[in-house]
């Protein structure tokens, strides 16, 4: 009974992967075909309509579509940092320092540029649409509001949820390794349309 009973305390503790993270890593997999389609569909309309690309092009603002994409990458930073603090169990700052913040905090921050960057891209599709530039004006309104619009709902949702998770935080009576698994999953998915953005970036405003 003793030696059983050794074995079993000796016995190596198997660390299974987190239902939740393996569950969205699978999803964001079906993501990079759905925005591949996308790409596909982009380049295929710009390879049958050269000229139009050639004239509507110029209408984007770049250097404002750039600041934007900063906001967005700096965010995925701040996620990052979140998380570093949801898995040394820190939900909340400790003092007013950055380095003392928590995972609220890094989240918020997150939260407040990516709804800067969704702002910034609802001013972008304003002042192209006053210049001629719609959904329906021809093949190249129609990729850019698709390619761009679907990317923005992604966006949206990731802003969803970070509320949730922080909502769930101050809920929660502990903040546990549930609550840490959920920042961690919704880190994965900020990363993602971040990484997203910068290829459709590249994409529509530097190789136009």
């Amino acid at each position: 009974m003793s030696t059983s009973v050794a074995a079993t305390k000796s016995a190596p503790v198997i660390n299974r992967p987190s239902p939740t993270s393996v569950g969205t890593i699978v999803w964001l997999g079906s993501e990079v075909m759905f925005f591949a389609g996308l790409f596909a569909m982009y380049f295929s309309l710009r390879a049958n309509s050269p000229e139009i690309w050639a004239v509507d092009t110029e209408k984007l603002n770049i250097p404002f579509a750039l600041t934007n994409t900063i906001i967005l990458v700096l965010s995925s930073f701040t996620a990052q940092f979140g998380v570093f603090a949801a898995e040394r169990m820190q939900p909340r700052a400790t003092g007013l320092s950055p380095v003392k913040w928590g995972m609220v905090e890094w989240f918020f921050l997150s939260y407040l540029m990516g709804a800067i960057f969704v702002a910034g891209q609802a001013w972008e599709y304003a002042t192209l649409i006053s210049e001629g530039v719609a959904l329906n004006s021809n093949s190249y309104g129609s990729a850019f509001y698709i390619t761009t619009g679907f990317h923005a709902l992604h966006v949206t949702g990731g802003l969803i949820a970070f509320l949730l998770v922080i909502g769930k935080t101050f809920a929660a009576k502990k903040f546990g390794h549930y609550e840490a698994t959920s920042a961690i999953v919704v880190s994965y998915y900020w990363h993602f349309v971040d990484v997203v953005w910068i290829g459709l970036f590249l994409i529509i405003y530097v190789l136009k």
